[in-house]
């Protein structure tokens, strides 16, 4: 049987692969200098242990921003060591023999994909797991304020059932003036109000809240029950996560945990969700990007010029850059301006395989 994988296209993936890495290796290194040279200040005033700071910080910090900048590690990469292969003549052998660049493209594809299966599932699965503890050492040893607490909040827990609460600690996991409503029909069949409210955080299982000082008031036809207490446990269907959001919340979200998220705020008719759906589709859509500037980047450096590399490698920077502030305006404007989040994530993509496409047809064959 044929072997699929020919010499050639080991020689190639393994170039794109090594370069890649290398290029990872050589930012993220410089990024932890910069960054211990601008946070050993606080580090050092807030006594942060060294143990935090390499294990809950910077072990967390290199994947994050690895995967954040993936599509600039490839395209870098590509155009790198394209380049070269082209300066010493290598493309132009290559296409000479009768490979087509169509063909030659095929192991930089396979990269591609194996980058993107990689960076998919480290941003899917992996990274929201780590971005916890980096973001809860930040919110300690950094002085990065967490958002603990919220006000007058009121959501739908159920088919007709609304919860109201007008202040809530998420430090303690209690709320004050809480009022359950249920509406039949749209008209109020039962309400339950407790002074303070707070969540079971030992409990088995979820949704588990203790109420202090309540009254339950039954509505029916003309008649009305009242029953009044100390104390009561209650499954109320709604979650600390739920009533207080801070800033990167949604990237400590696996994938699964996003779409759970997102289908059960919609079913209570919250609207602050946008956030949570740009984070779920820019995962696959950054991932995507790999093989839209893997294209771009093999056929912009795949033709032999007097300068070297430098012009091939200002232009892929630039790009790259472009992709990247793509990616922040469109989010901003998912957040800001009522913008379709799915679109949003997939704006820079849409409007760079069109870039590809022309830096394709005007590849050397």
């Amino acid at each position: 049987m044929r072997n699929p994988i020919t010499r050639l296209d080991r020689y190639i993936m393994r170039k794109f692969i090594g370069t890649y890495i290398f290029a990872i290796l050589l930012i993220i290194s410089i990024s932890i200098v910069f960054d211990f040279n601008e946070n050993m200040a606080k580090f050092a005033n807030n006594h942060a242990p060294w143990r935090a700071i390499i294990l809950d910080y910077y072990a967390n910090f290199v994947p994050y921003f690895a995967n954040l900048f993936s599509p600039l590690f490839v395209f870098i990469a590509v155009i790198f060591f394209t380049s070269k292969l082209a300066g010493n003549s290598e493309i132009i052998a290559m296409l000479a023999s009768g490979t087509s660049f169509k063909r030659l493209l095929r192991p930089y594809m396979l990269s591609a994909a194996l980058i993107a299966g990689i960076n998919y599932y480290l941003g899917a699965y992996i990274i929201p797991k780590g971005n916890i503890v980096r973001q809860n050492f930040e919110t300690l040893y950094k002085n990065k304020k967490k958002n603990t607490s919220a006000n007058n909040v009121m959501l739908q827990v159920g088919p007709g059932l609304v919860a109201y609460i007008m202040q809530y600690d998420n430090n303690t996991k209690r709320g004050y003036n809480f009022g359950l409503y249920k509406f039949d029909q749209k008209k109020l069949s039962s309400q339950m109000t407790a002074n303070v409210i707070q969540y079971d955080t030992i409990s088995d299982s979820r949704y588990h809240w203790h109420a202090t000082n309540y009254k339950i008031r039954t509505l029916k036809g003309l008649r009305e029950t009242i029953e009044e207490g100390r104390e009561i446990d209650t499954l109320i269907m709604m979650e600390p996560m739920d009533l207080v959001y801070s800033k990167g919340q949604q990237e400590q979200f696996t994938s699964p945990e996003l779409l759970r998220y997102i289908s059960k705020q919609q079913e209570r008719g919250s609207t602050n969700v946008v956030q949570y759906e740009v984070e779920y589709h820019k995962r696959i859509a950054t991932s995507f990007a790999s093989f839209i500037l893997t294209i771009i980047g093999a056929s912009l450096s795949a033709r032999k010029r007097k300068g070297g590399m430098g012009l091939s490698l200002g232009i892929g920077l630039a790009l790259s850059f472009t992709y990247i502030l793509l990616q922040t305006v469109s989010a901003t404007f998912a957040t800001q301006a009522s913008f379709p989040a799915m679109l949003a994530a997939w704006v820079p993509n849409i409007l760079f395989v069109i870039i590809a496409y022309f830096c394709y047809r005007q590849a050397p064959n």
